[in-house]
């Protein structure tokens, strides 16, 4: 062996870079870090320079290069051939980073969904209420309403209105019943699916949901019986004298997406309201 230089065995390198001589051997498969020098015995051995190419390979793990991109960056080449392709690497890890992120906020709103869900179970809450609900800007798209809360629900068309857009969804899904009358005799309507993007959406599709006084109820159980929780809100409205407008949203807090178990099923019922009348002295 030279004795100019100092060549450290396969196990040695394995110790003093902490890795494992399986990956060792791989990287010399590949042709990305090889032995200087293999002896009869088959044994391995690397120059203190070979060896320093393993911390370099660890930080470009890091940044998030393959072992295939590796090979040339290794090689030494020129800094412009450097730099563009660490701006190649730099432009795929923000989209990377969009789509995790993308993928946080859709599993983030469902897992509050289904939080919001059980916790309206364990408490079996019922009642009416009012309240302001915040303005949200909404995809919104027109469907003919036949009572198939199924099909509205696990919407094929939509899905594939909201992929046509090149946009993705968040959160709820809200229907829009534009005649509250309707709704209540079972009669047929269009209607409007409203939810939420997690991009922006041309203006000729959107709406606003929300900005304005509620008269809110949760109801628990099948979508055929949600006529009971309507008139339970419109008997406590006239009891109560607040002036509700003819338009409901039915806002789907747990669902066929979440179970098939329609007495799990959580809906927020929503009608405008105005502000109730001062008594007169």
């Amino acid at each position: 062996m030279d004795k100019e230089e100092t060549y450290y065995s396969i196990g040695e390198v394995s110790k003093i870079c902490n890795i494992t001589k399986k990956t060792l051997r791989y990287y010399d498969e590949i042709g990305l870090v090889s032995p200087d020098k293999i002896c009869e015995n088959h044994y391995r051995y690397y120059s203190r320079e070979n060896m320093l190419l393993v911390p370099i390979i660890r930080y470009y793990k890091q940044m998030g290069f393959k072992l295939e991109e590796m090979r040339w960056l290794l090689s030494g080449g020129s800094y412009q051939a450097l730099e563009e392709s660490f701006a190649e690497k730099i432009a795929a890890l923000k989209q990377q980073e969009q789509e995790i992120h993308h993928q946080y906020v859709s599993i983030k709103e469902w897992y509050d969904l289904l939080q919001e869900g059980e916790q309206v179970i364990a408490g079996d809450v019922r009642e009416v209420a009012v309240k302001f609900t915040e303005a949200q800007t909404c995809l919104a798209m027109p469907m003919q309403f036949q009572h198939q809360y199924i099909e509205m629900l696990l919407n094929i068309d939509f899905a594939n209105f909201v992929k046509g857009l090149g946009n993705k969804t968040k959160g709820p899904m809200i229907l829009y019943f534009p005649s509250l009358e309707k709704r209540l005799q079972q009669q047929a309507q269009q209607i409007y699916i409203v939810h939420q993007t997690i991009l922006p959406c041309p203006a000729e599709h959107q709406t606003q949901f929300g900005g304005r006084m509620m008269l809110s109820c949760y109801h628990i159980g099948p979508h055929e019986t949600l006529g009971e929780t309507y008139q339970k809100m419109l008997d406590w409205a006239e009891r109560h004298q607040y002036p509700y407008q003819n338009v409901c949203y039915e806002r789907c807090v747990t669902d066929y997406w979440t179970t098939r178990d329609s007495g799990q099923f959580v809906t927020e019922l929503l009608i405008p309201v105005q502000r109730k009348q001062k008594e007169l002295l």
